[in-house]
């Protein structure tokens, strides 16, 4: 089995900026990427980008986007990191895609994966064990729980999915 990761940015992969007097984040290289090179994994994955964007800045055509780069994935187990805010957008989206025949997990995480605290490592674990397990479709990932694309709420004062 082979998982591939494909990143789209959003918080996960947000870093500090690399001017001085700077605000903004930037979204350069992939969090799973760096993530998963500190794991001793026995799991044969890939990584690959669709686009680097905040998730308040994505598309319907980057969704058209992403859900042939999903179709064209030869292996059928895929996690999609995505920023919390519009990842449900996204899942639901690809669910009426008509991508056949694959688990597609997104996750993303409440805070960038290079702060000390952040979310980030457990909610790609998480990930990375439920793509395995469950049957052809397409899914939510977040704070310990998966959900169906089209069954996933967020309370947005709490921010956590259910």
């Amino acid at each position: 089995m082979k998982i591939t990761l494909i990143q789209t940015g959003g918080t996960i992969d947000k870093d500090y900026p690399k001017t001085t007097k700077g605000y903004a984040f930037t979204i350069e290289e992939s969090a799973a990427q760096r993530i998963l090179e500190k794991m001793p994994l026995s799991i044969d994955y890939e990584l690959m980008t669709a686009f680097k964007k905040d998730s308040l800045e994505i598309t319907n055509e980057d969704r058209e986007h992403l859900a042939q780069v999903c179709q064209e994935i030869k292996n059928n187990k895929i996690i999609i990191t995505h920023g919390t805010d519009t990842l449900i957008e996204t899942a639901q989206f690809l669910e009426q895609s008509s991508i056949a025949e694959k688990t597609i997990v997104l996750t993303g995480a409440h805070l960038p994966e290079r702060f000390y605290n952040s979310d980030a490592t457990f909610h790609l674990a998480f990930a990375m064990g439920v793509v395995q397990v469950l049957p052809f479709g397409v899914y939510v990932a977040m704070n310990g729980q998966y959900f169906r694309a089209n069954e996933v709420k967020r309370n947005m004062e709490t921010g956590l999915f259910y």
